[in-house]
């Protein structure tokens, strides 16, 4: 049973029947409470108090017990652990795939450890993460970059409270706020340029900005792209796998989120890609599926590098990308990779009046919200959708040529 044990004195009952208090040998060192008390795992637990502070302990025991009853009991000695050994048993414990543990493995190495990796769980407290926040903001990491580590590091304090570790986040103090990115907007680039471009790329590599431009695929998925996943019954193609790079070794894995999804074949991309097929047959690449051990798998590639081997994200982006972006007088920045086809994408299918939920699913992007976030400002407006909803059902071209359809319209 959970009671307070007093280490000083112990009650003796006196000749007279009277209860006094009588020194026990230790009387006067170290602490004279200790609580003792069953933890819901059956290992009994305690707790010392100093002298004069018999009812911090008698709280201290009636919060427990009340803990216990509640179920949210968290162990004491539980937060004496570090965050560096509870992020490292965590991440050990991780199911994500691999290339995902070796990028929060880095961030926690370069930029978490040196300040929180060394502090028990339960010592971390709001002005802790503040002040981590104010060293990594000062370190000259992007606001971007920042976001990431919040969102990683807060993952791992979410996981400590379910471990029982510590009671709460402190990521879920109100003072606590997240970077805040300056608003950027996503510039599509127009049929001309987008034209211009492609006609400037390798004939090697040109139907890419056709899967990117024409597809909305990301560019591990245009890298995996093969004639088998052209639907033989109707015109649509079967988005399943893409390349990663992993610890220096290419792989095949699923798209990202690990959903395969359907986007509709224009026929227009469709030819390019039978013309790219004759023009550069498509060549068998082996590699393992899903992680560095998995089972080998050959599939016939669109795009390969002269060798006949996969591409690399960074052997395509410095070696074809870049060149065939200056060569066409398009600023070389961040606005300007190869995610810009997918921009383009999106632009081109707004504009012609697609659906928010049918982009998000052909993009293969988890949630719809997502997808009205990034492109919202690319919708057209009310006053865009009036006008050619009223052009259409007038025939604009027909009042254009004849002065007199304006006439009629006036006296009906």
């Amino acid at each position: 049973m959970a009671h307070i044990v007093d280490r000083w004195y112990r009650s003796v009952v006196g000749p007279d029947g009277k209860t006094r208090q009588e020194p026990k040998p230790e009387c006067g060192q170290g602490m004279r409470y200790r609580v003792r008390y069953i933890a819901p795992d059956g290992k009994e637990k305690s707790q010392s108090f100093p002298d004069r502070k018999k009812r911090e302990a008698q709280a201290f025991l009636a919060n427990v017990q009340a803990d216990i009853l509640k179920g949210t009991y968290v162990d004491p000695d539980a937060g004496r652990t570090t965050f560096k050994q509870y992020a490292d048993e965590w991440l050990a414990a991780a199911t994500t795939d691999l290339l995902t543990r070796d990028r929060i493995e880095y961030e926690l190495r370069l930029h978490v450890y040196p300040v929180l990796g060394h502090k028990p769980m339960a010592s971390i407290q709001p002005a802790t993460i503040r002040e981590w926040a104010r060293r990594i903001q000062e370190s000259g990491l992007s606001v971007g970059y920042r976001r990431v580590l919040f969102t990683d590091v807060s993952m791992i304090f979410n996981a400590a409270v379910d471990d029982r570790k510590i009671i709460s986040n402190p990521f879920s103090a109100k003072s606590i706020r997240r970077p805040k990115p300056a608003p950027t907007k996503v510039v599509p680039w127009s049929v001309d340029r987008l034209a211009a471009f492609r006609e400037n790329m390798p004939c090697r590599y040109r139907v890419a900005v056709d899967l990117g431009a024409g597809c909305g695929l990301r560019q591990g998925e245009i890298f995996a792209t093969s004639p088998g996943d052209l639907d033989e019954t109707r015109p649509v193609l079967h988005v399943t796998r893409q390349i990663k790079l992993v610890r220096g070794v290419l792989i095949f894995a699923p798209p990202k989120g690990g959903k395969s999804r359907e986007v509709p074949l224009p026929a227009s991309v469709a030819g390019r890609l039978r013309q790219h097929a004759q023009d550069c047959p498509p060549i068998a690449v082996t590699l393992p599926w899903g992680t560095l051990n998995g089972e080998p798998r050959t599939v016939e590639l669109y795009l390969t590098n002269p060798a006949g081997t996969a591409l690399t994200r960074s052997m395509f982006n410095s070696g074809v990308w870049k060149p065939t972006i200056r060569a066409t007088g398009i600023p070389d920045d961040r606005h300007n990779g190869m995610h810009v086809l997918r921009h383009t994408y999106a632009s081109v299918l707004l504009d012609a009046g697609e659906s928010i939920k049918a982009l998000s699913a052909y993009l293969g992007h988890a949630d719809p919200g997502f997808t009205l976030r990034t492109y919202t400002h690319l919708l057209p407006t009310s006053e865009d959708r009036t006008r050619r909803a009223i052009d259409t059902a007038f025939g604009q071209d027909q009042a254009d040529d004849d002065p007199a359809a304006g006439d009629g319209l006036e006296t009906a």
